[in-house]
């Protein structure tokens, strides 16, 4: 019995190797083995293709059209109050493309006009403001990549495995280039208190959803954004106007950003006290766990981007992520967290930003007990289900950034699964 190729050269030259070998017997055997895609002239060749005023804003192409948001119809009452998914497991790279990019709602993505917009600051300021989408575009700006990523992401999966899917387990989140102006540039224009200890903001929409952040954050890195990847944000990530909160929960990214109050205190809103709170076992709740910490998961292969093509060489790809920094390091495990395997970086890892990850390996047929653990600029690294469980039960929703584990079977499919 001959060995499996050790690298992907030995494969493709085996492979080679042996179609020769096949075309060396006989003619017929040559003619019949033969890739028609390859020797004859396909449709595609034979005519003319699309000009270029057919699509003015360019689509997907119709045979990735499963490449799609989903939404989880029991999840909630009403999509009005409700999240979709990225498909992460379908995309590579970093970049969220927005058509792909999740979606999460208090009561349905508005139509505000760029002409009807206004952003107005108050509070402890020497000179309430009211700026418009034009004023904006007057002050320096800047390009930053993040991530934004939902508190409840992964939530479902605190009491155990349930959702057959990385797109649901982990596709609350997406990773885009912001522009627009940092808030510290806006509050210097309204004259700030220096003495004031936070600033509350809001949105347009009818949930008038707002969140309390401290003044330390909102002078560093938080800033107002009205381009996503270049161009102007879509209607469900808050178009015109966005606030972008690096590392931070998904929550405080306001959208249609309508007012700033600085102030000495927080507002404790809805969000910030029955909602977006981490439940302890004993029934407690702690507030202000604003950072996102170190999370990363397998995308590929995984229950919705399974093995097609059997054994030989395999791509295991996947994501990760920390607000606290720039990840430095993912490891990989086959075998359920029993050995590791540093994975190899697509870049060296960015703050606040998504990281893209690869392990080139070979695959025998075997299951495998798929998982992967991040570890960020700060020494975090990102713990087991089990041991966020002994700090907070069961009973959370937010702020899971336990270990994925997916079982892939020997035909290539693979579950969502726990490890024990």
């Amino acid at each position: 019995m001959s060995q499996r190729p050790t690298s992907r050269r030995a494969f493709l030259r085996g492979s080679a190797a042996a179609a020769a070998g096949a075309g060396a017997l006989a003619t017929s055997a040559r003619a019949q083995s033969a890739d028609p895609l390859i020797t004859e002239v396909q449709p595609w060749a034979s005519g003319l293709g699309d000009g270029v005023d057919a699509t003015p804003y360019s689509l997907p192409i119709r045979f990735e059209a499963d490449v799609i948001r989903r939404n989880v119809e029991w999840l909630t009452a009403d999509t009005i109050s409700s999240i979709n998914f990225t498909p992460i497991h379908a995309l590579d790279g970093t970049i969220t493309p927005q058509g792909c990019a999740f979606e999460r709602h208090h009561s349905g993505a508005i139509e505000l006009r760029k002409q009807d917009y206004r952003l107005m600051i108050n509070g402890l300021v020497d000179r309430p403001l009211v700026f418009t989408y034009e004023d904006l575009e007057r002050f320096p700006r800047e390009n930053h990549v993040y991530f934004c990523e939902c508190a409840a992401n992964s939530g479902m999966e605190w009491a155990g495995a349930q959702l057959n899917g990385a797109q649901f387990t982990h596709g609350m989140i997406h990773n885009m280039e912001y522009t627009g102006v940092p808030l510290r540039a806006l509050l210097e224009e309204a004259g700030f208190d220096a003495s004031a200890k936070w600033v509350y903001v809001e949105g347009a929409d009818a949930s008038s959803n707002g969140r309390s952040i401290p003044m330390e954050k909102a002078l560093d890195d938080v800033f107002v954004a009205f381009k996503a990847n270049g161009e102007a944000l879509r209607k469900e990530h808050g178009y015109p106007v966005r606030l972008v909160v690096p590392g931070w929960e998904g929550n405080m990214w306001i959208k249609w950003l309508r007012r700033i109050e600085v102030l000495n205190a927080p507002v404790e809103s809805r969000e910030e006290t029955s909602k977006y709170t981490d439940t302890l076992a004993d029934g407690t709740s702690r507030k202000w766990t604003w950072e996102m910490d170190a999370k990363s998961v397998i995308t590929s292969p995984s229950p919705q981007s399974p093995i097609t093509h059997g054994t030989g060489p395999l791509v295991i790809t996947g994501l990760a992520w920390s607000g606290r920094g720039a990840i430095t390091r993912v490891d990989v495990s086959k075998d359920g967290g029993i050995t590791w395997e540093t994975a190899r970086l697509a870049k060296p890892g960015e703050r606040m930003a998504m990281s893209r990850f690869y392990l080139d390996t070979d695959w025998d047929g075997s299951e495998m007990l798929l998982q992967a653990r991040a570890m960020d600029e700060t020494g975090y690294i990102q713990p087991t289900k089990d041991q966020l469980r002994e700090v907070r039960g069961e009973n959370s929703i937010y702020h899971n950034n336990g270990i994925q584990t997916w079982w892939v079977k020997p035909n290539g499919e693979a579950e969502n699964v726990e490890i024990s």
